[in-house]
């Protein structure tokens, strides 16, 4: 028997030690997420079901996490390092198994994991989780691209593609230009699926969020995520001109209040009969949002107020249900509006960094189950450079500066190197502390050079408001003691 050196036993121990650390580094941190399946406690699975639902989220996260090109082969990698994480215990060992498995449970899965993100985001928000007070969230929609297939192709296209008002005035226009006619047997709309979600500005973190076919109204998805569950204290939700009418803002006050940019879309009523478009003060002006249906349906009218403000070179109309000036100023308006467009960078991270610009299931199902365990597994991987870069960073952290791309290669480096050593310096918790992005000032802006401008983009225009008319005028004095509108 070989006997080893007392000195010779330590090296052995610490070895073993460097050697867990990439794997102690990603169980600790998934561990703070979802420590047991507690979560799921409501969950009730059938007796003969094969897995576990703490196991089957990780198997799922870590196949979302990988870049690999098939999800055959994802699948396979995933499979093989979740068994070194968690062993093999409640693992579901096939890509038909885990997919029949998603596409049967993500409708009961997704919604705790959601409200647990949510709580973890408090945990670590700091001063980000309120700005000004307030809990910002906006809201956009943008599409990925699916396989061509029968399936993919009648759940996601459009039935009436091309037969809008919109496309016949185009297709009028490159006619009477003399364009050239288009083909008599044209390829049909290629199947998109709609993604609209609900985006925490201040940690720029996915908060919530709904997918459907590429005609999907997002105002919609909006009013259903809104209305689904209770919001915080001061939620302020913010959205682009495209987020309009009674319905939503309703809709939306029910849960807190709300900011949108408004234009030549939007049509309200004002008791001042001298207000004019080159009205601006810095307390805005009191409109009420009223159409007839409302009064027929005996609904209440919504007192909003109107402030005209300047982005940049551009003067813009914002409408906001916070009648306060000194709850919401212009300047604090103008912060939210520019934060807004953080969403579009989220929605670009998805589809160039995480490659889901095109989808890769060729099934409609399992399509949206793809997309859905994608969105949160980007959202946890920023949750986790978020928890890292506050540990180190402290009082210095920006979410602005967090980079996406050197979070998923801090991840998928530590996922296929469990049993590897890491340098010092190199572990998990320090790579995903240091996922910022470069710190060098630019000369110039990394806008496009050549994108061509969008000729069918119109500009937003001013708001179309009048004044009461008779029947408004009656109606209006009952609806003020009924609900305590004030004059």
């Amino acid at each position: 028997m070989v006997k080893h050196s007392k000195t010779g036993r330590k090296r052995q121990r610490k070895h073993r030690r460097r050697q867990a650390a990439f794997k102690d580094g990603f169980l600790n941190l998934f561990a703070w997420f979802l420590s047991d399946d507690s979560t799921f406690a409501s969950l009730k699975l059938h007796g003969n079901c094969k897995w576990v639902p703490r196991t089957l989220v990780c198997l799922t996260l870590v196949w979302a996490f990988s870049d690999a090109r098939n999800l055959t082969d994802a699948f396979d990698e995933a499979l093989e390092i979740t068994q070194k994480l968690l062993g093999p215990y409640g693992l579901l060992t096939t890509y038909q198994g885990l997919m029949n498995a998603l596409v049967g449970w993500s409708a009961s899965l997704l919604p705790p994991l959601k409200a647990l993100l949510r709580q973890r985001m408090e945990q670590v928000g700091g001063p980000f989780w309120r700005l000004d007070g307030w809990i910002p969230l906006a809201f956009d929609g943008s599409r990925s691209t699916t396989p061509r297939t029968v399936k993919n192709e009648a759940a996601f296209c459009a039935p009436n593609y091309g037969k809008s008002a919109k496309a016949r005035s185009k297709q009028r226009k490159k006619k009477a230009q003399g364009l050239r006619k288009p083909p008599d047997n044209p390829q049909p709309q290629e199947p998109q699926t709609w993604i609209t979600m609900m985006w925490h500005m201040g940690l720029r973190l996915a908060w919530d969020w709904r997918l459907g076919p590429s005609n999907a109204s997002e105002r919609e998805h909006v009013m259903n995520m809104v209305q689904r569950r209770k919001y915080p204290r001061q939620t302020l939700f913010c959205g682009d001109a495209g987020f309009i009418g009674y319905p939503l803002w309703s809709a939306l006050l029910k849960r807190g209040d709300f900011l949108v940019r408004v234009g030549a879309n939007v049509h309200l009523l004002t008791e001042q009969a001298d207000w004019q478009y080159t009205h601006e003060d810095e307390k805005g002006s009191v409109v009420w949002c009223w159409p007839k249906a409302a009064i027929r349906a005996k609904v209440p009218p919504l007192q909003l107020r109107l402030v005209r403000v300047r982005l940049g070179k551009e003067k813009m109309w914002m409408l906001t249900s916070v009648l306060e000036p000194d709850r919401l100023t212009n300047q604090q308006i103008v912060r939210f509006y520019k934060l807004r467009w953080g969403v579009e960078v989220e929605f670009r991270g998805l589809k160039q960094t995480l490659d889901r610009a095109k989808l890769r299931s060729r099934n409609d199902a399992r399509l949206l189950v793809e997309l859905d365990w994608s969105i949160l597994a980007m959202t946890l991987a920023q949750l986790f450079a978020i928890k890292e870069q506050v540990k180190a960073k402290a009082e210095k952290y920006d979410p602005t500066k967090r980079s996406l791309a050197k979070t998923l290669r801090a991840l998928r480096y530590c996922l296929r190197h469990l049993e590897a050593s890491p340098a010092q310096g190199k572990d998990l918790a320090t790579q995903l502390a240091e996922a910022q992005t470069d710190g060098y000032a630019r000369k110039r802006p990394k806008k496009a050079r050549y994108r061509p401008k969008n000729k069918d983009k119109k500009p937003l225009g001013d708001p179309e408001i009048r004044l009461f008319d008779a029947e408004e005028q009656a109606e209006l004095p009952r609806w003020r003691a009924a609900e305590k509108i004030p004059a």
